[in-house]
């Protein structure tokens, strides 16, 4: 299993770009999972739900289960995302990270405007369409989900 963080600036269009990317790389054949960084301050359950009752009771995990979905819940206290992504998205060919800059995964730069991330933290290629003032051995890949999975294949994916 590989891993890489597309980070940038609120607003930058991470979202909508992984959005974009994920169904190009499941239809050339890779598993893949997502993570999304939030602040402390979000509650993933839901206030007033029975698993959030179950949790806020003491349960040490609560999943959620239907017939199509699940969830699993639990509260920590700064474990690091690593822990998680290796026990969890284990089984999968390529997780996809939104955030998590501080992170010792890979990363990639969605850039729209503002100071670039790229130059203080090191990044694997900065995602824009437009000239970012970037160090010159930074790659830039255009806003294409097509160009951006030829380049996690060359430089993620292909044979360890």
């Amino acid at each position: 299993m590989k891993a890489v963080a597309f980070i940038g600036h609120k607003g930058a269009g991470k979202t909508a770009f992984l959005r974009a990317l994920i169904p190009v790389l499941t239809t050339r054949g890779y598993r893949v999972g997502t993570a999304k960084h939030v602040g402390p301050e979000v509650e993933p359950d839901l206030p007033g739900k029975d698993t959030y009752f179950h949790r806020k009771a003491g349960a040490d995990r609560v999943l959620l289960y239907s017939e199509r979905h699940a969830a699993l819940f639990w509260d920590h206290v700064k474990a690091p995302v690593e822990e998680y992504i290796d026990r969890y998205f284990s089984d999968l060919d390529l997780v996809l990270l939104e955030g998590f800059k501080d992170s010792g995964f890979p990363k990639i730069e969605i850039w729209r405007g503002g100071e670039p991330l790229a130059g203080r933290i090191p990044v694997l290629a900065v995602v824009t369409d437009k000239a970012p003032p970037l160090p010159d051995s930074v790659p830039i890949l255009p806003r294409d989900p097509e160009l951006v999975a030829d380049f996690l294949e060359a430089n993620l994916l292909g044979p360890d």
